[in-house]
């Protein structure tokens, strides 16, 4: 009986709940193993799909939304080994899942601390509340790969974006592992959105791609290319978090000001009844 050949696995992109290869057909060889190159088209395609969510992500319930935030941990601590395997360290892993938890538990409260009723004069109702933004684009940091992800991602989505991210093209595995997860999460198709190769192809289209409505460019460490890519998000004033800082420290309490950049207020005056 001849020896069994293992089949090897190409990492692919996550573009509308699917994994689908480059259209250009490109890939490269990460820890000797074949991931997608993601060119120009793959990121226009991925804008499209996470457009397309909008409406059925926004539209759902702060606490659905938080349930599913809940389950994508329950599926990351499943697969925990899985992950330290591809090389990430087991207490990245354990601060990666913790954090989706702490992203769950906000998705019904922060309505209440964001928005509320305003004290004006006359007989009126004057109500503020946050909405969301619309599609998010998103630059991950190169390190931590997976907890920086995360970072990036819960944030976005918990509020009711869909996200289109930019994953480290030197972590790239972690990054469509965490894509199964989300698959497997009843996260809805389109909703989160990975695109692995070079921050340098993707990232502009990104930023200049006018049904983007927000950029998150805390993974841009090249001072040049974050400058362009801000005056290219410039062009359909999107809202910009700018790169963190070298030392940033992406296992400290992440705070709220990532959630409420990417949400619109909506103010509402209603007369009262006498």
């Amino acid at each position: 009986m001849s020896e069994r050949v293992a089949v090897r696995k190409t990492y692919k992109l996550f573009i509308g709940g699917k994994f689908p290869r480059s259209e250009s057909g490109r890939s490269y060889l990460v820890q000797d193993t074949n991931v997608s190159l993601a060119s120009r088209k793959d990121a226009r395609d991925a804008v499209v799909a996470a457009r397309a969510a909008v409406k059925g992500w926004a539209g759902a319930t702060a606490y659905n939304r938080g349930q599913i935030l809940y389950r994508v941990a329950e599926m990351l601590e499943g697969r925990r080994a899985q992950f330290v395997a591809l090389g990430a360290p087991a207490d990245e892993v354990d601060a990666a899942i913790d954090r989706w938890v702490w992203y769950a538990g906000w998705s019904d409260k922060l309505a209440q601390v964001y928005g509320g009723a305003n004290p004006v004069a006359g007989p009126y109702f004057n109500l503020s509340a946050p909405e969301p933004t619309g599609v998010v684009a998103a630059v991950a940091p190169e390190s931590p790969a997976l907890l920086g992800l995360v970072s990036v991602i819960a944030p976005a989505i918990v509020t009711g974006n869909t996200v289109v991210v930019a994953a480290s093209p030197s972590a790239p595995l972690a990054a469509v592992t965490l894509a199964e997860v989300l698959a497997t999460s009843d996260l809805p198709g389109g909703v989160v959105n990975i695109l692995t190769g070079r921050i340098s192809e993707t990232a502009p289209t990104l930023a200049s791609h006018m049904d983007v409505n927000a950029i998150d460019l805390s993974g841009v460490t090249d001072a040049e290319l974050a400058a362009d890519l801000e005056v290219k998000a410039a062009e359909n004033l999107k809202r910009v978090l700018r790169p963190a800082p070298a030392d940033h420290d992406w296992t400290a309490d992440p705070g709220i000001t990532r959630m409420t950049t990417l949400l619109e207020t909506k103010t509402v005056w209603h007369p009262k009844g006498v």
